[in-house]
């Protein structure tokens, strides 16, 4: 006797969740659709590096010192695990309000504002919070139907709000907020040093070379160290001025949206309520700070109702199945219409017992 097992297949949060975000490896890899950008960094890095270890390491290695591919090896490691561990993870993404929570806030709103005229423009939705004896504004996002904590704002590329938002970055597929940013600071700063270190090291290769063979013939015997040369001098300065221009953002606890905006330098001369007046709090809090889990819950399990799925019952089926005649009710009022008077099937009534003397009869 076989036994054939149905397996329910099973719906998880990350293939119904609204935003413009691609998923892998089951809902564990977050990344923003637009990744053609992130492939030319992983392109421009691997190329670069495998240049660098295949050709110029060797000779430095045995001229100067086998410690000088150890290094570049670790800071290539480190710029890798940094870069992905941006590009593939949760920014701090704000899950949307539900219908009955938006519908919610929707009348909250509505009680606060009261009825709007025709034709004039609704006063904006905007919540008071007080941080540190300073007034935060909570603005309403449209999208999300939800009012945005403070320092969060909506990309416009991944279409979610995200917490503590900076930017969007297409160098590493993905935005940046509150629980990568610290990663993507690491990340530039591994990659300044990483870019700075090859390219000071492929000038004294090109140097040790032309001083046996000269410098026209160094050139014409190693065209990829140029290659890693031209590379890393035109990277440099985005990379090294990107790297610097975050150092001060962390310095003063402040993110790249904020600065834009004039959030805190503006003409009303708002301090930044979220500064700690002291550059080393600052950047403990930023890069050290206890890192928030993520409140999206990307690899739960829907119920059946919610994905769609729900596999129909066997009365469903045979009921589907079955000829339905339609029931004529458009005359009836509500007080007319018949109660359902319907009963569940008779069962047939039990048969009496069987006299002793009928089964005395039966024996004999």
């Amino acid at each position: 006797m076989s036994v054939m097992v149905v397996r329910k297949k099973v719906t998880r949060k990350w293939e119904k969740l609204p935003g413009r975000n691609t998923f892998c490896c089951d809902g564990r890899v977050m990344m923003a659709r637009q990744k053609g950008i992130f492939y030319l960094t992983l392109f421009l890095i691997l190329g670069t590096c495998t240049l660098f270890f295949a050709f110029e390491c060797r000779y430095l290695a045995v001229q100067l010192s086998p410690a000088i591919p150890v290094f570049a090896a670790m800071l290539f490691l480190f710029s890798m695990a940094t870069l992905l561990r941006t590009s593939f993870s949760d920014p701090g993404v704000i899950p949307r309000a539900l219908p009955d929570e938006a519908a919610f806030i929707e009348m909250e709103i509505e009680a606060t504002n009261g009825a709007v005229p025709q034709g004039q423009r609704p006063p904006p939705r905007i919540k008071n919070f007080q941080i540190n004896n300073q007034i935060v504004k909570l603005k309403y996002c449209y999208t999300c139907k939800i009012f945005r904590p403070p320092r969060a704002s909506h990309c416009s590329i991944c279409d979610n709000c995200v917490e503590r938002f900076d930017h969007h970055c297409p160098w590493v597929g993905n935005c940046v907020g509150k629980r990568n940013y610290r990663y993507f600071y690491l990340f530039i700063l591994s990659l300044s040093l990483l870019t700075i270190y090859v390219f000071a090291f492929n000038i004294v290769y090109v140097a040790l070379k032309s001083l046996k063979i000269g410098f026209l013939e160094t050139l014409k015997e190693t065209p990829g160290t140029v290659l890693e040369v031209l590379i890393c001098f035109f990277t440099l300065w985005s990379v090294v001025g990107l790297t610097g221009f975050h150092t001060f953002l962390v310095a003063l606890n402040q993110t790249t949206n904020e600065d834009i905006k004039g959030s805190w330098t503006g003409k009303n001369r708002v301090q930044n309520p979220y500064s700690h007046g002291n550059i080393v709090k600052n950047c403990c809090e930023v890069l050290c700070g206890p890192l928030p889990p993520s409140v999206l819950d990307r690899r739960g399990i829907l119920p059946l109702e919610e994905s769609g799925s729900r596999p129909p019952s066997t009365q469903e089926t045979s009921s589907s199945l079955l000829p339905q005649s339609p029931v004529p009710t458009e005359h009836l009022s509500s007080n007319e219409i018949p109660e359902d008077t319907s009963t569940p099937e008779e069962m047939p009534p039990p048969e009496p017992p069987e006299s002793p003397e009928e089964v005395t009869e039966a024996e004999k």
